[in-house]
């Protein structure tokens, strides 16, 4: 009964809605010909061109996440550092900041009216174009925001890397620039070719970034295509972003293959062995290393904090014109306020969910080793893997109409949303609970059951008190992402439900750019808070839970 109730839960939140985007997708075109609507849509130009600024920019983002996230690791991995803890977040931070909050600050920034760059005659000339609005720009930002997901696949390899290859050839008086050309990269070569794929595929879905500097830019991507066609006709046009978001999938599901391929065919496993640590310190390298975090990491943030204290966008930074006045505007804003506090509820009900649904689900795979279970696995990671965009137009088609006997439609109200995030931000709590679970002693389990104890008492009182810090963590993890998610809030939000991300998206797209600014640097400050106090309970939490804590 429970795995069924389990199948039903991943069936509503996850299969009945990728089931309805992909039969739209597949209907007929207009002639009545077989997959003409899919052909139609694929030969258009404005499809291509969205293609095409998809691969662009995504494969020039993923070379320089690749190239970022590889130095970082090797640097932070290799090198004796005493502030490696408070490196390794900040270089973590710009996937903890959310996607649109760090494409607003990047904005900030880089714009005419910069308050860090024009005082230094850096910024560009009064009435240019923000030299981000273009396809480099769009790859510069994505870069660097998905540049944390190559480095901790790296990070994670280096620190396996066992130290008596390399103490080998440096017996053989083998020179360190070779050591670490000829042994050291190959061997971590696998997990960088990982990262850049996880990276790659995080950008053809991003939406945040694409939406605030491709759409002033005129720069078409395939998620901003969905969005403007759904805003532009709404449900009518249903199978042309069906098909749309199918395309996004297929890329996606190729960029996945092609990790399990190097993951399971490319890598060679290694002897256990003492992790390698360089044991000279490297003070210069340490402040250059700084240097480089500070400009990527808390630069923009800085220019965003900065715009965001001034009146209106063109006054100068200064003693006389610096206040609070934007700050207090927005919080008074009956719309920003609903915003937040809908955004806490849904990422609050959004954990808790999460958390009743992962322990049963962990217990069972831990417990009941069967097929059902192992597909039920490969279901619920599909929405986290899919683009954001394919799950949200998903749960469009499939909440559309009014549900089955109560004849009553969710489309338009805060259940979607609810819907919508439960299928993307389970994993987050699944993998950290059942890590735990891999390792938790089943002999109490075993004398519970011996003893006569119900599947339910034995989960409650055994199983979960164990699971508790990894399920709090997961929980922590999914209010941290959720409070300002933007790609499934774009399409299904309505008025009334308002999110965080929403409100800086529309604050920014209508040119109110300090007010946007102070919701950003408010939302900010709310997800750094989390993490402050997550980061504190990390004594409580299973090694390796936040990926910033060694």
């Amino acid at each position: 009964m429970l795995v069924s109730l389990l199948v039903l839960y991943v069936a509503v939140t996850t299969l009945w809605p990728l089931a309805r985007l992909f039969a739209s997708a597949f209907q007929a075109g207009e002639d009545g010909a077989p997959l003409g609507l899919i052909v139609s849509t694929l030969s258009s130009r404005s499809t291509l061109r969205a293609l095409a600024g998809t691969l662009q920019t995504a494969l020039l983002s993923v070379i320089i996440s690749t190239l970022l996230g590889v130095l970082l690791a090797f640097a932070v991995s290799l090198l004796k550092l005493r502030t490696r803890a408070a490196l390794t977040f900040l270089i973590l931070m710009p996937l903890i900041v959310p996607s649109q909050t760090m494409a607003l600050a990047w904005i900030e920034l880089f714009g005419a009216q910069s308050p860090i760059l024009k005082p230094l005659g850096l910024a560009p000339a009064p009435g240019s174009t923000n030299p981000l609005y273009s396809i480099g720009g769009i790859a510069l930002v994505m870069g660097i925001e998905h540049m944390p997901l190559v480095f901790l696949a790296v990070r994670a390899a280096l620190r396996a890397l066992p130290a008596d290859l390399v103490e080998a050839a440096r017996i053989l008086g083998i020179p360190p620039g070779r050591i670490g050309r000829g042994i050291v990269l190959p061997i971590v070569m696998p997990s960088v070719l990982a990262g850049s794929l996880i990276a790659f595929t995080a950008a053809i879905g991003n939406f945040g970034v694409p939406a605030l500097l491709g759409i002033p830019g005129r720069i078409s991507v395939l998620t901003t295509l969905i969005y403007q066609r759904l805003n532009g006709f709404g449900p009518a046009a249903a199978g042309q972003v069906a098909t749309l978001a199918l395309l996004l999938a297929l890329i996606a599901a190729l960029a996945i293959l092609a990790r399990n391929l190097v993951t399971t065919r490319i890598a060679v496993p290694l002897a256990s062995g003492a992790p390698f640590v360089l044991r000279r310190a490297a003070p210069a390298t340490e402040i250059l290393l700084w240097l480089v975090v500070l400009i990527l990491s808390l630069v923009p943030l800085a220019a965003l904090t900065m715009t965001a204290l001034l009146p209106a966008i063109g006054v100068a930074f200064g003693a006389e014109t610096v206040s609070l006045d934007q700050f207090r505007a927005v919080i008074d804003n009956q719309t920003v306020r609903r915003a937040f506090v809908n955004s806490l509820l849904l990422a609050s009900a959004t954990a808790g969910i999460c958390v009743l649904v992962a322990v049963p689900l962990a217990f069972l795979s831990v417990r009941r080793r069967n097929i059902a279970l192992r597909l039920l696995d490969i279901a619920i990671e599909a929405p986290w893997v899919a683009p954001g965009t394919v799950v949200a137009l998903g749960m469009i088609l499939a909440f559309l109409k009014p549900l089955p006997l109560v004849g009553v439609s969710i489309y338009g109200t805060m259940a979607i949303l609810i819907i919508a995030y439960l299928s993307r931000f389970l994993p987050l709590v699944l993998r950290p609970v059942a890590a735990a679970a891999q390792s938790a002693d089943p002999s109490l389990d075993e004398a519970a059951r011996v003893a006569g104890a119900g599947l339910v008492r034995r989960i409650l009182s055994i199983f979960l008190p164990g699971m508790l810090p990894a399920a709090t963590a997961g929980a922590i993890l999914v209010v941290m992402t959720a409070l300002n998610e933007l790609t499934l809030s774009a399409l299904l939000w309505s008025s009334g439900n308002e999110t965080i991300g929403v409100m800086i998206f529309a604050l920014q797209y209508e040119g109110n750019s300090t007010a946007a600014a102070a919701v950003a640097v408010l939302s900010t400050m709310l997800v750094l808070l989390l993490a402050i106090i997550t980061t504190l309970a990390s004594r409580r939490l299973p090694s390796g839970t936040l990926p910033w804590v060694d």
